[in-house]
C-alpha cells in the first residue's frame, strides 16, 4: 500500500456565496475537518480568516492553533503612528479598570455587544482628560474624554500576543510555509479553470469545486507516489547569467 501523503498535499473545497466573509467560514472548515478525522494541530490562514475571537475559540473548541497575521489596530492614533493607541493603556481586568499613559484611572467599564461580538467599553472621566497636557495626542472626541473598546480578557490577551509575535523572525519563518497555498491556487486555476463557474447556482458551483479538488488530489497523489515534484522548478535570471558565464 502506498504511503499516506502529508495533509498539506490534500486539497479541500468550501464554496459560499460571494457576500460571505472569510472569517465566517473558519469554524465551519474546522468542524468539517474534525468530522472527517483530518483536524490539524495548526491551521495557516491569511488575515481575512481570523479574528481575535477565533484565535481563542479555534483552540478551545477544536484544538487548532491559528497561525496568521492579525489585522493591526485601526484606531486613528495607530493609523497615524502618533499619539496613544490602545496598547499604550494598562488594562487590569481583575480590578475592572484601565490606566492611561498619564496615570489616570478609568471612570467606568461597560460590557456591550457590538456586531454580535462581546466587547468592553472603557471610559475616562472628563475631569481627568480635559486638563491633560497631552489630550490632543490621545483623543479628538468632542466630549473631551477618551474611550477604549477592548475584547474580554482572554481574547484581548490572545490578540496582543499574536500581534507581538507576528513581527518576530520565528513567526515569519513559520508563516512562510503558507506560500505553498498560492501554488495550489495557481494549479487549480491552470488545471481546472476554477475561477469561472460553468453553471449557475451555489449547489452546482459547489459540486464543480468539489470535482476540481478531487482532480487536484489525484494529480498530487500521483506525483507523491511517483516522486515527482508538484511544481516546475525555476532558474532565476542571476542563476542563468552565472551558468552562461561559467560556460
Amino acid at each position: 500500500m502506498p504511503p499516506r501523503p502529508p495533509p498539506n498535499l490534500i486539497v479541500n473545497a468550501e464554496t459560499t456565496d460571494a457576500t460571505v466573509p472569510d472569517s465566517q467560514m473558519t469554524a465551519a472548515i474546522h468542524a468539517r475537518l474534525a468530522d472527517r478525522g483530518l483536524r490539524p494541530a495548526e491551521h495557516y490562514v491569511d488575515s481575512g480568516y481570523p479574528s481575535a475571537e477565533l484565535l481563542v475559540s479555534s483552540l478551545a473548541t477544536f484544538g487548532i492553533a491559528l497561525v496568521t497575521p492579525m489585522l493591526a489596530d485601526t484606531s486613528s492614533q495607530a493609523r497615524a503612528g502618533a499619539g496613544f493607541d490602545r496598547a499604550a493603556f494598562a488594562i487590569d481586568f481583575g480590578a475592572r479598570q484601565a490606566t492611561c499613559p498619564q496615570g489616570h484611572p478609568s471612570s467606568s467599564r461597560d460590557p456591550v455587544s457590538q456586531r454580535s461580538t462581546d466587547t468592553i467599553v472603557i471610559t475616562f472621566a472628563k475631569d481627568s482628560c480635559r486638563p491633560c497636557p497631552v489630550r490632543a495626542q490621545c483623543t479628538t472626541s468632542a466630549s473631551g474624554r477618551r474611550q477604549l473598546t477592548v475584547h474580554p480578557q482572554e481574547v484581548h490577551q490572545a490578540q496582543l500576543a499574536a500581534r507581538a509575535a507576528q513581527g518576530t523572525r520565528d513567526f515569519q519563518a513559520r508563516y512562510a510555509l503558507r506560500a505553498g497555498v498560492e501554488g495550489t491556487i495557481r494549479q487549480g486555476v491552470a488545471v481546472t479553470g476554477m475561477r469561472h463557474a460553468r453553471y449557475r447556482g451555489l449547489a452546482k458551483t459547489r459540486l464543480e469545486h468539489t470535482n476540481a479538488a478531487v482532480a487536484l488530489n489525484l494529480i498530487r497523489l500521483h506525483a507523491w507516489w511517483n516522486g515527482h515534484p508538484l511544481d516546475r522548478t525555476r532558474t532565476s535570471h542571476l542563476a542563468r547569467l552565472e551558468l552562461a558565464l561559467a560556460s
